[in-house]
Parts: structure tokens; C-alpha cells; sequence
């Protein structure tokens, strides 16, 4: 392992969605909307847009967050309801590519952790889905601690609670703005755009990939 301006990295911090599992609410809506491709992006982008999911991501409960959007959306309410009762369908598979690459540095010894932006209530059936989240030495979860990326404070929470030394580590995020919430607090971070450039950057910084 090689010296870098940082330092000797010796943790890599993974973010999960997109990164290593594929997550999309257009798994389950393109079978709900029959292939009309402009309703549905209609409704993820006004009804059960981002936002709206990211305030489960940040805590809030699902009950709350259907009410919610039910209320804004009274003519849209089984479309609303699917998205937690067949939640589940809006997960593919692993990205096998970046698995790959976390069973590289697994094997070479790195520390590895994942920050995840997630509801508390759903990520259980991730943990059971995908067996290599075993692999982390710990995994923070925005929806458990009820702060969310790229909040500067989630960053220092996993720093403080498995013991980082931010100057060792990289964060991988497919969101720019998490990654330069990242570097705001003095991780190295990397943009993820897919598994190969990824593995090139992570060579770069001398770990075993």
C-alpha cells in the first residue's frame, strides 16, 4: 500500500445505494404505469419525488410519510401506497462489479464501513438480501441516527463511533453532494460513476484492487 497526500489510506467507507446495491423506484412503477414512462417520472418527480423519500431516509416513519403524501395527493393513493407495501421491488441486484471490488479490499486487509442513506424500517431487509453487508466492521444508517448525508454531522458520527482516522479514509458516494459533505470534514472522497473507474481511483490511492 502505497503513501498519498493523505496519508496511508487503510479504510474505505462505502455508500450503498447505487454503489454496491441497485436501488431504483422505477423497478416497481414501470409495472404500475404499464410502460408510460412520462406519468411515472410525473409522479416520482411531483408526488413520491426525492425529497419526500428522503425524509424517510432521515428518520421520519413510513406511516407518516404515506399520510403525507396521501394528503397532498388523495387521487394518487395506491400509487403512494406501493411504495412501501412492494418497497422491496424497488431493489435489483448487487452491482457484482463494485462487490467484486469490496471482496478485493476485504481480503486485503482494508477496513471497511458503510454510511447509507436509509430508512430504519426497510434497511433490515436489505441486511437479509445481501449477504456481503456482513463484511463491514459497521454500518451507520441515517434513518436510525436520524441525520442524513451530506450533513456534515452524520460524517463526524461515523468518524467518532468506529474510530477513524479521517485522513487514513475514503468515502465512495454516487451523490457529488455527499461526497464533498465527505471532504467538508476532511475524508478523501471519490465520486462513483461506475465499478471501473472506481477500481482505477482506488489503485491510485494504493490500495489492493
Amino acid at each position: 500500500m502505497s503513501a498519498n497526500r493523505f496519508g496511508v489510506i487503510d479504510t474505505v467507507i462505502f455508500d450503498l445505494g447505487n454503489v454496491l446495491i441497485n436501488w431504483d423506484p422505477r423497478h416497481l412503477y414501470r409495472k404500475l404505469f404499464a410502460e408510460d414512462v412520462e406519468a411515472m417520472e410525473h409522479f416520482l418527480a411531483t408526488v413520491c419525488h426525492p425529497h419526500w423519500n428522503e425524509q424517510q431516509d432521515a428518520g421520519r416513519t413510513w406511516e407518516e410519510g404515506i399520510k403525507e403524501a396521501v394528503d397532498l395527493h388523495p387521487e394518487q393513493e395506491m400509487l403512494i401506497r406501493a411504495f412501501r407495501e412492494r418497497w422491496e421491488e424497488m431493489l435489483g441486484g448487487a452491482i457484482s462489479e463494485s462487490v467484486a471490488v469490496l471482496d478485493q479490499l476485504r481480503k486485503g486487509g482494508i477496513r471497511l464501513f458503510a454510511l447509507t442513506n436509509w430508512s430504519h424500517e426497510t434497511f433490515p431487509i436489505a441486511l437479509q438480501r445481501y449477504e456481503f453487508l456482513s463484511w463491514f466492521r459497521g454500518i451507520l444508517v441515517s434513518g436510525q441516527e436520524r441525520l442524513i448525508k451530506p450533513d456534515p454531522a452524520i460524517f463526524r458520527l461515523l468518524i467518532s463511533r468506529f474510530d477513524i482516522d479521517a485522513v487514513r479514509a475514503v468515502f465512495i458516494d454516487d451523490n457529488i453532494r455527499n461526497v464533498e459533505g465527505a471532504r467538508h470534514v476532511g475524508l478523501h472522497a471519490l465520486h462513483f460513476t461506475d465499478a471501473q473507474r472506481m477500481r482505477l481511483d482506488l489503485r491510485a490511492l494504493g490500495l489492493p484492487v
